[in-house]
């Protein structure tokens, strides 16, 4: 019912930034918590960022201080606004939303890839 695409990774240098966006399709209406994941090679795909409907944010102790996570309703769209890259936030970040009502319902986009050079 719900559609995410994630756009804006790329490759950047230590220290840089970049702005990752994920634009959400369907039945929008039905979206609560919308957040960022992120995946390394090998690896458990780790939680990022989170924000409510309500614009209350979470952040992993990871990237606490260096990621901004926002939303904007009316164009139904997630930001991660990411500064000071590292070499270790390399991953692909896949945009995910909780269905307001059905506990246990998420939807997920297809990913895009950072990467982070030193």
């Amino acid at each position: 019912q719900v559609q995410l695409v994630e756009s804006g990774g790329g490759l950047v240098q230590a220290g840089g930034s970049l702005r990752l966006s994920c634009a959400a399709s369907g039945s929008i209406d039905s979206i609560n918590t919308m957040g960022w994941y992120r995946q390394a090679p090998g690896k458990q795909r780790d939680f990022v960022a989170s924000v409510t409907n309500g614009r209350s944010t979470i952040y992993a102790d990871s990237v606490k201080g260096r990621f901004t996570i926002s939303r904007d309703n009316a164009k139904n769209t997630v930001l991660l606004q990411m500064n000071s890259l590292k070499p270790e936030d390399t991953a692909v970040y896949y945009c995910e939303a909780d269905h307001r009502w059905k506990i246990g319902v998420n939807y997920w986009g297809q990913g895009t890839q950072v990467t982070v050079s030193s």
